[in-house]
């Protein structure tokens, strides 16, 4: 975990806690931080959510998409003020506190709800100030990360993999298919439960959110489902839940995985380059989760992506 520094981690903790007292007389005062990471510090005050974004945040582009997400509080958690605050340089945003998934109980996890929400969010129409979805983005800061970390055995398959994929998936050409509203990030750690503890289930998180190719929300369990991190029976919920609420971006009916190769992959050599980094910076091995994804980078390395234009051919 990266630490905050501690004026920032202070002063947003002091924003949550008078935006918690506004809203509630009744407040008990109890305050913890969520993450402190270098994509932002989320701090919590009673049923109130302070989020300091990462240092360089277009406000422009951030203030659509909060815009965004108040418009459709059935499927994203709505923000409790439309505009952000700067603090310290960042600018920060308030939210509902929700009950997010629990990574103790597996087998409870949310993924029906989960592809609902994508679907209703890929079929929703984007509004045309909406900038692009970031998750391509993202991947190549992880291997710009991944480069920058130092010589470590693991990185080779790494790169390998990544040198495979088409220019769009690495962030260096415009995304195909860019008319669809798209998160951007989807894991299970972007749910929560609001009204919390037992409201409808909503997706949080809106610092990706943009115009793009859906099969990036769908990428990140298919490349676990590849790696053999998602069971079957977990991937084929999400992918029937998906289907039957009619989203976008993998056929109706036959093999999705020529829609969601490239996407799989490219989320896939992300994952691997963010635990090499974290290793090669610890001066540590990887673990047995991490080592299985290298190893499907490997895999991947030696077979050229599919993707739905040449399974039509």
């Amino acid at each position: 975990m990266n630490s905050a520094p501690g004026p920032l981690l202070a002063d947003l903790t002091a924003e949550a806690r008078a935006a918690a007292h506004t809203r509630s007389s009744a407040c008990p005062c109890g305050a913890a931080t969520l993450a402190d990471r270098p994509d932002g510090l989320v701090v919590r005050h009673a049923d109130t959510v302070a989020k300091a974004h990462p240092p360089g945040t277009d406000p422009a582009e951030l203030a659509a998409r909060l815009t965004l997400a108040a418009r459709h509080p059935g499927i994203l958690l709505p923000p409790l003020h439309p505009t952000p605050v700067a603090l310290h340089g960042r600018p920060v945003t308030f939210w509902p506190y929700g009950t997010p998934v629990d990574p103790g109980d597996p087998d409870a996890a949310p993924w029906e709800a989960a592809a609902v929400l994508l679907a209703r969010l890929h079929r929703t129409p984007a509004p045309a100030d909406l900038p692009a979805m970031r998750g391509p983005v993202k991947a190549a800061r992880a291997i710009a990360r991944l480069r920058e970390a130092g010589p470590h055995p693991a990185a080779a398959p790494v790169l390998r993999a990544w040198a495979t994929l088409p220019p769009w998936s690495r962030g260096e050409a415009p995304m195909p298919h860019t008319g669809t509203l798209c998160h951007g990030d989807l894991h299970l750690g972007q749910l929560v439960r609001h009204p919390a503890p037992a409201g409808p289930w909503l997706l949080i998180d809106v610092d990706d959110l943009g115009v793009g190719t859906p099969a990036w929300d769908l990428a990140r369990p298919a490349a676990w489902y590849a790696c053999g991190l998602l069971p079957p029976d977990a991937w084929d919920r999400f992918l029937t839940a998906y289907r039957q609420a009619g989203g976008p971006a993998v056929p109706a009916e036959g093999d999705p995985w020529p829609a969601l190769d490239v996407a799989a992959r490219a989320l896939t050599a992300q994952t691997a380059a963010r635990a090499v980094a974290k290793a090669a910076a610890a001066g540590r091995a990887l673990d047995e989760v991490e080592q299985s994804v290298v190893d499907a980078c490997d895999r991947m390395a030696a077979v050229p992506p599919q993707s739905a234009q040449d399974h039509a051919k």
